[in-house]
C-alpha cells in the first residue's frame, strides 16, 4: 500500500519538530520531542474544519431534514461563514443539496449512497460469518470472505480451520485479481466497463511459475469462471497453497464479495477440488447470496 504525504507539524518552543508515525491499527501515535517518546492520542490530531464539516452533515435528523444556514450556525455555535463554506464544500460533493423553493439545505444523494455501502459491507460481514464458519468445519481448511478494492482483492474476514499445518493468515492482505481464484472471480462476474478498466490497469506480475502473464489466457480463465461459477488458483499466488473461490451476488446480481477456501496443495489434490471443495464452496456463496437478496437462476446486471 503506498503512503501518503507525511503530516508535518509546527516544531514546539526551542524543540525539535514532532514526529507522527502512522502505524496500522494502532491506537494512537507517538511525538519525539527531544529525545524522549510521548504517545499521544489520535484526538489530538483532529483537524477542526474536518471535525466541523461532519458536526453539519450529523445536524440533519428525520425531525429535522432541512436547515438553513442561519440554523445551523445556531445549533453548532458556529459561525455564519463557516457554516456556508461547508455547505458549499458538501454541495459541491453531493453530501447536501439546497432547496431551491425555501434556501434550505438538506442531505443529498451522495449521503445516502454513502450509507447504503456501509450498510452493504456490514450486512456482508454478518451473513456470511454463519456460513464461513460451516465451510471451514465441513473441509477442514480456511475459509475466506473478500471484496474488491480499486485495482485490488482485500481480504475482509476469515475462518481459520484446525489443521496440524495452517495457512499463514490472509486478513487484511491486498494481492492483485490476476494471481487469486478471488480476483478471478471478481474479473469473471462484474461489469463490463469496470472489468475493462480494472483489466487495463493489471501488470499480470509473475509471483509464481504458475501466475498467468499472458492476458490472453487470463481472459480464458475469467471466462471459464463465468461459465462454471468458480475459480481456482492453482499455486499462482503461492508456491504450495491452492485456493477455489465462488461469487456472492446481491439482490441486483451485482457481484459484492466472494467465498473462498484455501490450503496447502498436498491437501488440495485436483480431485479433491472437484469431488469436494468446489461443490461445498459454492453451495455456502450460494446460500449467502440468496441472504443477500439474490434470486438464483435470475440474470445478472452485465
Amino acid at each position: 500500500m503506498g503512503m501518503g504525504m507525511p503530516l508535518r507539524f509546527a516544531p514546539p518552543p526551542g524543540g525539535r519538530p514532532p514526529v507522527f508515525s502512522q502505524g496500522p491499527g494502532s491506537p494512537g501515535s507517538f511525538a519525539g520531542v527531544g529525545d524522549r517518546m510521548i504517545k499521544r492520542d489520535k484526538s489530538e490530531y483532529i483537524i477542526h474544519s474536518v471535525d466541523h464539516t461532519f458536526d453539519v452533515l450529523e445536524a440533519f435528523q428525520a425531525e429535522e431534514p432541512e436547515l438553513g444556514v442561519t440554523q445551523l450556525a445556531k445549533i453548532l455555535k458556529l459561525h455564519k461563514n463557516n457554516v456556508f463554506r461547508i455547505l458549499a464544500t458538501l454541495e459541491s460533493r453531493g453530501y447536501v443539496e439546497q432547496n431551491p423553493r425555501t434556501g434550505n439545505y438538506r442531505l443529498g444523494l451522495k449521503a445516502f449512497e454513502t450509507g447504503q455501502a456501509y450498510l452493504r459491507h456490514i450486512n456482508l460481514l454478518s451473513v456470511s460469518r454463519s456460513e464461513m464458519e460451516t465451510l471451514a468445519a465441513q473441509l477442514r481448511e480456511n475459509a475466506y470472505l473478500a471484496v474488491l478494492r480499486g485495482d485490488y482483492v482485500f481480504y475482509l474476514d476469515e475462518v481459520m480451520a484446525e489443521q496440524t499445518i495452517q495457512v499463514t493468515s490472509r486478513l487484511g492482505t491486498r494481492v492483485s485479481p490476476h494471481c487469486t481464484a478471488t480476483g478471478k472471480v471478481f474479473l469473471a462476474f462484474m461489469g463490463s466497463p469496470q472489468k475493462e478498466e480494472l483489466l487495463a490497469n493489471l501488470s499480470l506480475e509473475e509471483m509464481t511459475p504458475n501466475t498467468i502473464t499472458d492476458r490472453g489466457t487470463l481472459l480464458a480463465e475469467i471466462s471459464r469462471a463465468e461459465a462454471d461459477g468458480y475459480a481456482l488458483d492453482n499455486e499462482e499466488w503461492k508456491m504450495g497453497l491452492k485456493c477455489v473461490a465462488a461469487p456472492i451476488l446481491d439482490y441486483f446480481g451485482r457481484i459484492q464479495g466472494t467465498l473462498s477456501v484455501s490450503g496447502p496443495a498436498d491437501r488440495l489434490p485436483q480431485r479433491r477440488i472437484a469431488e469436494e471443495i468446489v461443490p461445498a464452496v459454492v453451495e455456502r456463496a450460494r446460500e449467502i447470496s440468496r441472504k443477500m437478496g439474490y434470486r438464483i437462476g435470475r440474470g445478472r446486471e452485465k
